[in-house]
């Protein structure tokens, strides 16, 4: 039961699954750390919730796993917003990568193959990665190095803005090639 002074209720204690707080917290004895980062030291629980309730706080496990647990003095509410807009930023900061797929044959034209490289090329330039795929019809797969040669082209013709992170391999009846765009720092 949580004492009528706390200014929280039973919600918190549904909304944090990770971290324990005030009457959640199960041990007996507690490191305890004040609201302003100093260490208090070893105190029982009662009297951890009764100095968090003085300062009109929350009682709140930040490590379970140590002997005794750590328990901090902290509001509970300001930290899971901080938390949460951390979280947020950097959502918004991290690059996502996708992997384009060109498909080649091993008997392309230049004109086809040009067309192909222009698109590789816009792929690389936004930041994707790039898989260049040849798939092998009937007996073109007993000449495999007609589309490996096909692939190197390619790579050649990216050096300057990308990078080869596969080398050309077979899979069955197709072979790959993996290019990544260089990166500017």
């Amino acid at each position: 039961m949580l004492c009528p002074c706390f200014k929280l209720t039973w919600r918190w204690l549904i909304i944090s699954k990770d971290m324990l707080i005030n009457e959640a917290i199960r041990a007996r004895e507690v490191r305890l750390i004040g609201p302003n980062g100093d260490q208090i030291g070893v105190k029982s629980k009662q009297e951890a919730l009764e100095m968090a309730q003085k300062a009109n706080l929350d009682l709140v496990m930040v490590a379970a796993n140590a002997k005794p647990p750590v328990c901090r003095i902290m509001d509970f509410g300001k930290f899971k917003y901080e938390q949460q807009k951390k979280d947020k930023e950097a959502r918004k900061n991290q690059k996502v990568i996708n992997i384009k797929e060109v498909r080649l044959s091993p008997t392309i034209e230049d004109h086809d193959f040009n067309t192909k490289l222009r698109n590789a090329r816009k792929f690389l330039e936004k930041g994707d990665k790039v898989k260049a795929a040849i798939r092998f019809r009937g007996r073109a797969i007993t000449h495999s190095e007609i589309g490996r040669k096909v692939l190197e082209r390619l790579a050649t013709e990216c050096e300057d803005i990308a990078i080869v992170e596969a080398k050309p391999k077979m899979e069955g009846r197709s072979m790959f090639l993996v290019l990544a765009p260089k990166s500017d720092k």
